[in-house]
């Protein structure tokens, strides 16, 4: 492990470099799937509230967080010796960057607590967003953050089984989800989990909203069910896997989606290898799609570590080389000229000759026969 986190902190400070940036403030909150990049330099799991680690080009990093937080998490956890608890962490921050001409904030859009950032930016340095540059820094996997994604595709592909056991007609879409959302606990994701269900649309067929699992509505033979089931594993790595459940017949319209994701999967493996562009497997991947008239909703992919979604998205217009050993959620979100939407979610690997999908789930409509 140790050499991993000299090699996170080794590639985190290349990118400051080339950059022009001489701190960097990386930014953690509880907000799902916003804590792993705190995770990825410190080790510390945010458990309540947020947290920083500063990263100098020079020198030892340190982990701050507001004196309200001493109490919650495991702070011995950490792996960087400087633990600092102060009524305002932006303060602290400014004053420690004082000499800086140019600081870097990952999260500074998404993630940093706006209090932390009005005491950040009194001082006289400029503050830049660092969050392509450092997820630039971690997009390659190591082996031992594989084995993590292995381990998280691995649950979340138990949790997807737990689903299409506990399907059944005439149950509560918050029924069949409740025994996936058990076994994730059990298995060690905590709270690292979204799990959220496709809207029910027309006869054999979905909505293209994410939804939470209802609790009162129950479940007819004729609906599309889309369990979109996304957790992070025990060492902090997220993985995205489902794929469609239902007893009755699709509608033409669904069954028509359906055959063009089977030729996205034969794709996608292709061209999700070293050297292909972002830009190159959104428009192969979204070929099948685009011939027959559909569009595409939620973005086509993107990188997915330790936190949920990460640079590069995969789009179009997007040249970011693709290297051996990232990390992928493809998911395209195929939405139908009457409103109704098919969608799936898989973790792949991007390996040298071809892309490796990591669930050993066929792009299919389950329909529980599967199970006997």
């Amino acid at each position: 492990m140790r050499g991993d986190i000299e090699g996170r902190y080794a590639r985190v400070r290349d990118e400051m470099a080339r950059e022009g940036v001489d701190a960097l403030v990386v930014s953690g909150s509880e907000y799902t799937g916003f804590d792993g990049a705190v995770a990825y330099m410190s080790g510390f799991q945010i458990v309540h509230r947020y947290a920083y680690v500063l990263v100098p080009l020079e020198g030892d990093p340190a982990i701050v967080f507001p004196s309200e937080a001493r109490y919650v998490g495991f702070h011995d956890a950490a792996w960087v010796d400087e633990r600092v608890f102060v009524d305002t962490p932006g303060a602290w921050l400014r004053d420690r960057v004082g000499g800086a001409s140019r600081v870097g904030v990952y999260g500074l859009d998404y993630v940093m607590n706006v209090r932390d950032y009005r005491a950040l930016a009194e001082g006289a340095f400029e503050i830049v967003s660092f969050d392509e540059p450092f997820d630039r820094a971690r997009a390659v996997k190591s082996e031992a953050e594989m084995e993590s994604v292995r381990e998280a595709v691995r649950i979340n592909e138990e949790g997807f089984w737990e689903v299409l056991r506990a399907y059944e007609p005439g149950k509560t879409e918050a029924q069949i989800m409740a025994p996936a959302a058990a076994r994730f606990v059990e298995l060690g994701t905590g709270r690292h989990a979204m799990n959220m269900v496709l809207a029910s649309g027309p006869p054999g067929g979905a909505r293209p909203e994410f939804v939470i699992p209802s609790e009162t509505r129950r479940v007819s033979p004729d609906d599309l069910l889309l369990y979109s089931l996304e957790i992070g594993g025990p060492a902090g790595h997220w993985a995205e896997v489902s794929r469609p459940i239902m007893a009755g017949e699709p509608s033409p319209v669904t069954a028509e989606m359906m055959e063009a994701y089977v030729e996205y999967g034969e794709i996608a493996r292709a061209v999700m290898k070293e050297g292909s562009t972002a830009h190159d497997v959104h428009m192969a991947v979204s070929k099948p799609f685009r011939d027959r008239g559909y569009a595409l909703g939620h973005v086509t992919g993107h990188s997915i570590g330790m936190t949920m979604i990460e640079h590069p998205r995969v789009g179009e217009g997007n040249e970011t080389v693709l290297r051996e050993n990232m990390v992928f959620s493809m998911h395209p979100h195929v939405i139908a000229g009457d409103g109704s939407c098919l969608y799936m979610q898989e973790t792949w690997r991007i390996g040298n000759e071809a892309g490796e999908q990591l669930s050993g789930l066929p792009l299919k409509i389950f329909d529980g026969s599967e199970l006997t």
